[in-house]
């Protein structure tokens, strides 16, 4: 694994953002489940149940795709990594609405927009011998 560096990001990344989507429900007692404005992680970051639920999937999709090969990684940290770009934008736009489903705030906002950059600039430069797709 370790001479994989998609599967190491995907390994590392994975095992953060499911540690973040537990803690996430020790700031959300009492928030509704797609309440807009959610509990206060770590003082900084906006979550309701539902934003941590999508860090657990998105943690364990990581981390299933950093265990298994380098071709899961790359794919894993491609997909995710354009996921949290378009959220990182499309974040800007929909707070204070009632789209604001996860409670974003802004720095969730930048949080995704920095794990984006690195999951695809991983995902895309290294690994180059190994296409995210599988061989048909």
């Amino acid at each position: 694994m370790t001479s994989s560096p998609n599967r190491l990001v995907a390994v590392i990344f994975g095992a953060v953002y499911i540690l973040v989507g537990l803690l996430g429900f020790t700031a959300t007692a009492g928030v509704d489940f797609l309440a807009t404005d959610g509990g206060l992680l770590l003082g900084i970051f906006m979550v309701n149940p539902l934003h941590n639920i999508a860090h657990l999937l998105i943690g364990a999709a990581l981390l299933i795709g950093g265990l298994s090969n380098v071709r899961a990684a790359k794919g894993v940290n491609i997909v995710v990594g354009a996921a949290y770009l378009l959220l990182g934008i499309v974040g800007f736009f929909i707070v204070g609405s009632a789209a604001n489903i996860l409670a974003l705030n802004t720095a969730d906002h930048f949080l995704h927009l920095a794990s984006a950059l690195v999951l695809l600039g991983v995902g895309v430069a290294a690994d180059k011998q190994v296409s995210p797709r599988a061989a048909v």
